[in-house]
């Protein structure tokens, strides 16, 4: 294989799930660790992909909000989002008054929502999920509008606050771009989303993360809360062998004691917690 169509599988790859790593690229390609990382260093050159730890992710110019256009997010992960949703219903109880923010796994938390007839208020900011409660009598649904963000298909902005301000939510469920446990950070990539996404954990009573364990790896710009904020982390699987071993390996044991201390519960990583 020639170096340009092994740039153009990488990318390929990239598209499809979101993140590449170098071991399973000099398998995948059969050449050494050495040379993908080569590879990597020129496709970066020409603003193609990002390096990080042990890989590479899309650039934010092409990836934005980590792939910020809604309609191609959601059609993502799909079997990891509903995984997630099916964890996150367990929590609800009739009578809630629920927050779900502009995340495509909240779309399927509508979904399953509906598919255990949960008799919940549900406010939301995105059109997305407002089209799922269409289908159902059994859901009071309130959506909050403002300047309509076309990459979201939702609301941002100081009218969403404005009209969020008076709202208290039994429980909110909030999407995640990247967490980054070292850091103490929970990240976007779109300041009126983080600015909204703040807000709401704020006037909640509980809040969970919604998020694929893989997000563990990525970062973005804006950090809209602090695992000190949240009451769990509702991921599809346990951690990755790569984040359990940096856990284990934290020299600094005072480090390492704070991050287990934290008020995190990871509803599927009981083990981790111990």
């Amino acid at each position: 294989m020639f170096v340009e169509e092994r740039h153009q599988e990488i990318l390929r790859l990239l598209n499809e799930y979101e993140k590449v790593k170098v071991k399973e690229l000099s398998k995948r390609f059969e050449v050494t660790e050495d040379c993908i990382r080569k590879d990597l260093a020129s496709m970066e050159a020409k603003n193609l992909l990002k390096r990080t730890y042990g890989g590479a992710v899309l650039p934010d110019t092409l990836h934005p909000g980590h792939t910020n256009i809604v309609s191609i997010r959601k059609d993502k992960n799909i079997k990891e989002k509903r995984m997630i949703a099916k964890k996150a219903a367990e929590l609800i109880h009739d009578g809630d008054m629920i927050f779900l923010d502009t995340s495509t796994t909240n779309i399927e938390l509508a979904r399953e929502i509906i598919e255990r007839r949960l008799e919940v208020t549900v406010v939301s900011c995105m059109l997305d999920i407002a089209e799922v409660f269409t289908a159902t009598k059994n859901v009071k649904f309130i959506l909050l509008g403002g300047e309509f963000n076309r990459s979201q298909n939702g609301f941002l902005g100081e009218l969403v606050l404005q009209m969020m301000e008076n709202f208290r939510f039994d429980i909110s469920f909030m999407g995640v771009v990247g967490a980054n446990l070292y850091d103490n950070a929970i990240m976007t990539y779109v300041p009126e989303d983080g600015i909204m996404k703040h807000n709401a954990v704020k006037k909640s009573s509980k809040c969970y993360l919604m998020m694929e364990s893989h997000k563990f790896d990525f970062k973005a710009n804006y950090v809209y809360a602090t695992f000190d904020d949240v009451d769990g982390v509702i991921c599809e699987d346990g951690l990755s062998k790569e984040i359990q071993d940096k856990l284990e390996n934290i020299s600094d044991e005072n480090t390492y004691k704070e991050l287990r201390e934290r008020r995190i519960i990871f509803y599927s990583l009981s083990t981790f917690l111990g």
